[in-house]
């Protein structure tokens, strides 16, 4: 099993963090790694939403779709994956830590099957990496705009 969870302090109020963060189309602008985001529900995100994301990790090209299966905005936001390689839970959650900081959590949640149940140490060690990036560049993002 894979289970990552990574968290920054971000010098921004819950409601902002959260409403950057929890849009798709924002995705390529702060994941490292992903490159495209296309809504295949309507434009609202709600429970049951689906999106499909193009990504790059370890080497490889990945495609999946994520459904939202709980948002509360300003507070948490799950997606599991729908279709993918592995099955994969996301969790986004803001806490204020102050009147003008957020900390925000991300979690990562799969279980790898077949050959890739091997590499799950690996994977989380490298999750762990690209997640303390993206969350860097959220951070650089928010605090400069």
């Amino acid at each position: 099993m894979v289970h990552v969870i990574t968290e920054i302090e971000i010098r921004c109020t819950a409601e902002k963090v959260s409403a950057f963060a929890s849009d798709p189309d924002n995705a390529p602008e702060w994941y490292v790694n992903i490159h495209s985001a296309e809504w295949m529900t309507a434009k609202s995100l709600t429970i049951g939403s689906l999106i499909a994301f193009k990504a790059k990790f370890l080497g490889r090209e990945l495609s999946y779709v994520y459904e939202i299966a709980e948002f509360i905005p300003g507070e948490r936001m799950v997606m599991r994956t729908a279709d993918g390689p592995f099955p994969m839970e996301t969790i986004y959650t803001w806490q204020a830590a102050d009147q003008h900081t957020t900390r925000m959590i991300l979690q990562n949640i799969g279980n790898p099957t077949g050959f890739s149940k091997w590499l799950a140490p690996f994977m989380s060690i490298m999750m762990k990496r690209a997640n303390t990036k993206d969350l860097k560049k959220l951070k650089n993002i928010l605090e400069n705009r």
